[in-house]
């Protein structure tokens, strides 16, 4: 077995969970699609090195969670899943205390994807995530590009985490929630565009240079601070922008 692979060495009591998060990724990069049949069980085996027993209870958990069913006979085939909310529903016309608590949202999830992310990422997952930071600095001066290249970033962040539930949630926030944030501050002015460039570019590079090192209590610092500044700065341009008007 390659002890390369990131789920080579798992805990005994998470060697279901490994197999359940090795087809997770299969599915969520597409390699396989709804409809399709998953892994064979030898095939997992050979891939994982676990023993059949551990294959069948992910099977069953995976079937539990509405991911995949067995046909008899045929196989394990994945199902299309439908997206839980979970009450965040994306709402036009967001107010400020919206836009503000959806960060805070994310500073609590974030700030744990960091971390998990610097303890699990793979080193597939390491350059996808590099590769997200190298083209949101490559696009950092141009405007209206900035915005997608900082929702791949910090999905590629998400995805490295290795949670699916933590994904699927990190990934409606970031699609559906994030541009109608966006929109709803659009007409607020904020500091010159190269001040806030220069901060979020470092920001962002400390975040991926601590998940590189593999060190999670900086990774859920780095994060924190980012996603706390960003708070910060949209907070005092909302203030700054309603006295203005008064």
């Amino acid at each position: 077995m390659d002890s390369s692979h990131p789920f080579a060495s798992p805990k005994p009591r998470s060697l279901a969970q490994g197999v359940v998060n090795y087809v997770a990724e299969l599915i969520r990069d597409s390699r396989i699609a709804p409809g399709e049949k998953v892994p064979s069980e030898a095939e997992i085996i050979r891939a994982l090195g676990v023993s059949r027993s551990v294959v069948r209870e992910a099977m069953s958990h995976m079937q539990a969670a509405g991911m995949v069913e067995t046909l008899q006979g045929k196989g394990t085939y994945v199902l299309e899943r439908k997206r839980q909310t979970m009450g965040l529903q994306a709402r036009a016309g967001m107010s400020k205390e919206q836009v503000l608590s959806l960060l805070e949202l994310r500073i609590m999830l974030e700030t744990e994807a960091a971390g998990l992310a610097a303890t699990r990422r793979s080193e597939a997952q390491l350059q996808r995530i590099r590769a997200s930071l190298d083209t949101f600095l490559a696009h950092c001066n141009e405007p209206g590009h900035t915005a997608n290249d900082d929702t791949q970033l910090h999905l590629a962040i998400a995805h490295a985490a290795n949670n699916p539930y933590l994904l699927d949630v990190l990934t409606h926030i970031h699609q559906e929630q994030l541009p109608l944030a966006r929109q709803a501050s659009a007409h607020i002015p904020r500091d010159a565009p190269e001040v806030y460039i220069a901060r979020v570019r470092l920001e962002h590079e400390d975040i991926v240079s601590t998940i590189a090192r593999q060190d999670p209590e900086s990774a859920r610092a780095a994060m924190r601070t980012h996603l706390s500044n960003s708070r910060e700065r949209l907070r005092r341009a909302h203030e700054q922008y309603d006295a203005s008007l008064r």
